[in-house]
This record gives C-alpha cells, sequence and structure tokens, in this order.
C-alpha cells in the first residue's frame, strides 16, 4: 500500500484491540510499546506485538493490506532494545521512534536495524524509521538537520505535541480558535519542509479530542492543503475522517486531468490558458501529484 494517509496508534498489551487493528481501514497500523503501555505491561506488550505480527504476516502480504509498524520505547530507556529484538522477526514494515534527538537518533536505530534483520525474517536495510521529532526542546532545534543527513531508512517526519508542551511548561497548545500557538506552529511548519526536502512523507500530528470529528475534519483537510501525506490517528472513528480528507475528490482529479492533457497536447510550453486562467510548471507539478504521478 503506497499511500499514507491514516497512522493508526493500537496499544501492544490490547489483544482486544490488536485483534480488530488490521480491518479498521488505517493505511498503517502502529502497535505501541510505548505511551500506551504501562511499565508493568512493558514485557507483556513486546510477547503481544511479537504473536500480532506473526499472526498477521500473510495478511500483510495482501498489497491493499496495512503497512505494520511498531512504536518502541526511546533510546533513552532499558526498553528499546528489547522492544525491537521482540519484534523484529516478525518483519514489521517500520518502526517508530519516539523522542528522537535528531538524525543521529535515526542512525543509532537503524544500525540496530541491520543486525536484527539479518537474524530475523525483514530482508537487509528494508525496516523504516519514522522519528517523533518535537517530544523535547533539544529535538525540536534539530529539524532542519534532516534534510541534510543521509538516512536510507526514513520513512517519514511526523512530531507530537503532548510531551513537549510538559517540557517547556505550556499550558496549551492551541489558542481559543483551535489553531497552533506559535512554537507547536512553528515545528509544524519545520516538520513538513524537512520532509519534503528530504522526500520522504510529511505526517502531521493527532487530533486529541477524538470526540470532535468536526474538528478532526478541519485539521486533516487543512493538513492536506498544507502539504501533509497523512496524520496520526488514536481512536477508530478517527480513520475514515482521515482517510477522506486525505482523499482527492472527483473534482480535483478530474481538473488534474485537464491540466496534465493540457501540458500533454503542447509539449515544450511553459505555460498555456485553461479555462481563462494561465498555469505554468507548479500547477503542473501539483497537478501530477493529485494523480499520484513522479513530480
Amino acid at each position: 500500500m503506497s499511500q499514507h494517509r491514516s497512522w493508526m496508534f493500537v496499544p501492544a498489551d490490547s489483544e482486544k484491540k490488536l485483534g480488530k487493528a488490521m480491518d479498521l481501514g488505517a493505511d498503517v497500523i502502529i502497535v505501541d510499546l510505548e505511551d500506551s503501555v504501562a511499565p508493568q505491561n512493558k514485557h507483556q506488550g513486546r510477547e503481544m506485538a511479537r504473536e500480532w505480527l506473526e499472526r498477521t504476516k500473510a495478511q500483510a502480504l495482501d498489497p491493499e493490506a496495512p503497512q505494520r509498524w511498531i512504536r518502541v520505547n526511546a533510546l533513552d530507556t532499558d526498553d528499546w532494545a528489547a522492544d525491537l529484538r521482540a519484534v523484529m522477526p516478525g518483519a514489521p514494515a517500520g518502526i517508530m521512534l519516539p523522542k528522537a534527538l535528531g538524525p543521529d537518533s535515526v542512525s543509532q536505530l537503524a544500525g540496530e536495524l541491520y543486525q536484527l534483520e539479518q537474524a530475523g525474517s525483514a530482508q537487509k536495510g528494508t525496516t523504516r524509521i519514522l522519528p517523533l521529532v518535537s517530544e523535547v526542546p533539544q529535538a525540536a532545534l534539530t529539524i532542519g538537520t534532516y534534510a541534510g543527513a543521509a538516512l536510507p531508512r526514513l520513512g517519514g517526519l511526523t512530531w507530537g505535541a503532548e510531551d513537549l508542551s510538559a517540557a517547556i511548561g505550556a499550558s496549551r497548545k492551541r489558542d481559543a480558535n483551535k489553531n497552533w500557538t506559535d512554537a507547536f506552529r512553528m515545528i509544524r511548519a519545520q516538520v513538513l519542509l524537512a520532509a519534503h526536502a528530504s522526500g520522504v512523507p510529511a505526517i502531521d500530528t493527532l487530533w486529541d479530542d477524538f470526540s470532535d470529528m468536526e474538528g478532526l475534519e478541519t485539521a486533516a483537510r487543512n493538513a492536506r492543503a498544507d502539504g501533509f501525506a497523512g496524520m496520526l490517528a488514536i481512536h477508530p472513528n478517527q480513520v475514515e475522517v482521515i482517510n477522506r480528507a486525505f482523499t482527492p475528490s472527483e473534482e480535483e482529479v478530474e481538473e488534474a486531468r485537464r491540466i496534465v492533457a493540457a501540458f500533454a497536447s503542447q509539449p515544450g510550453v511553459g505555460t498555456l490558458s485553461l479555462d481563462g486562467k494561465m498555469l505554468d510548471q507548479p500547477h503542473l507539478q501539483l497537478a501530477r501529484r493529485v494523480l499520484g504521478m513522479d513530480s
């Protein structure tokens, strides 16, 4: 599955939620060994995540099935290496790395993955990494450095606001109109630009009020309009809303086709007129992106 619209968190220690995960309609399932698993349940969570990966391995071969990712614990804990040893035999598509401090954190994780892939079921070099790049102030100040880093496993960039707000003592993350306040808006913009500069998907952070579907839809549509490829989800009801928001409408697809066809009919032309509007190469690039074509 090439789409990265909805990234759904599922706690690793919930047999009920794991049992439903592959049928939620999400593009990516992130089995979480970090925040949603209490310290005393970490070992159990690893075992359940490992069993889930084995149980769903055949289903995951279907190109329409969701990708299976694992969020391990942070590198400054004693848990992350044990997490990897437990789950890598199940060949997850990727590892989400929380509290990444910068490209060096991704490189450290990548080094461990190379060794474990050789001993497990995954082919060498295939396991991707999605770092959460904003959860501590030091990390937030390194976001731009991802753009110039040699990180062949980098599968995208995403960010979170909860841990950072606690770290900086922020009593709010959004203003009265539900817009991000300055620090979080700055981080979001850096994630978007650094991801595009690195040629990987930019994944927007979650909408934490899972009872507010209207707010989620607005946030998801804004994220796509801003250039994000997808969005994190914390509740099954959020998946359909996110998928819909990140899927081009029939009108958008038809307009994109007409723009591509217009340029194809006049090869070598840099600008042209269509329906009384002047179009140039950025319009063509956006149209090709809507159609899933190489830009």
